[in-house]
């Protein structure tokens, strides 16, 4: 073989594995900026691009091969608009999980007086209350606590291995179903995470009310915000050492609903 057709063939193969690595990119990518923690703004986009491309460079020689070449036809913007969709929806669903600890937190905050102290969340991109955060900071920690960063990477490569790109979506109306159960799970499961601390604090306003009631004189109204605040943080340092098993379960379920999605 001359030196003419072997700088053809690797300029062949060349192309081929950036073809591979640009596709392999679309689904990576929108997983990447949809996904809870790395799709933040806290994160720079620079810095989320890097990771995916670094991520599509080590996934693309392991996965289903892709179209042979990109061809800016009807088919290639449905197939690309289509792996963004993909992408896109299973880190929506990641995301869901961790507002269930954002709901949490405000449910929390309410009941303990803590509500009015808001901040600008840069996990988030909005303002919300400190106890939220301080929850969603929580779910972060054990997101990656539980390898739930390794078990992304399988769930995209899993995702490639049953919807391949260029494939036809099996059930297009069960795929939207996904979302609207699972967030059933999510507000069951943020409610269950304050339940605790709401019932506990309920009773302590209650006994204050009773209190006013009984001797106004004691100022209970005085009294009683320091006491639900302290007691409020007694109780979420308690609540901190049990948040693993209920959080556990909720990312497990959050990453069976983004595998229905490429099943």
């Amino acid at each position: 073989m001359d030196a003419a057709t072997q700088m053809v063939i690797d300029g062949q193969q060349a192309f081929g594995a950036i073809n591979a690595v640009l596709w392999t990119l679309l689904r990576t990518g929108a997983l990447l900026m949809a996904s809870p923690l790395i799709g933040t703004p806290a994160i720079p986009r620079r810095v989320r691009v890097m990771i995916a491309a670094a991520l599509s460079f080590a996934l693309a020689p392991l996965l289903p091969p892709t179209p042979g070449q990109i061809v800016f036809d009807a088919v290639t913007v449905l197939n690309i608009a289509r792996e963004l969709a993909i992408g896109a929806s299973m880190g929506f669903l990641l995301r869901l999980a961790f507002e269930a600890g954002a709901l949490a937190g405000e449910l929390v905050s309410q009941g303990t007086g803590l509500a009015f102290a808001q901040m600008s969340d840069p996990l988030r991109g909005v303002n919300s209350g400190v106890v939220g955060q301080w929850f969603y900071l929580a779910f972060g920690l054990l997101f990656f606590a539980l390898n739930g960063h390794l078990a992304l990477v399988s769930l995209l490569v899993d995702s490639y291995r049953s919807l391949p790109v260029g494939a036809a979506l099996p059930d297009v109306p069960a795929m939207l179903q996904v979302a609207p159960a699972f967030m059933m799970q999510v507000l069951r499961a943020g409610l269950s995470l304050a339940l605790p601390v709401m019932v506990a604090m309920l009773a302590v306003n209650l006994a204050f009310g009773v209190l006013g009631r009984a001797a106004p004189a004691l100022n209970p109204i005085q009294l009683g915000l320091p006491t639900a605040l302290l007691l409020g943080l007694f109780l979420l340092a308690l609540l901190s050492g049990e948040l693993g098993p209920p959080v556990q379960r909720l990312l497990d379920q959050a990453f069976d609903a983004a595998r229905e999605v490429a099943a």
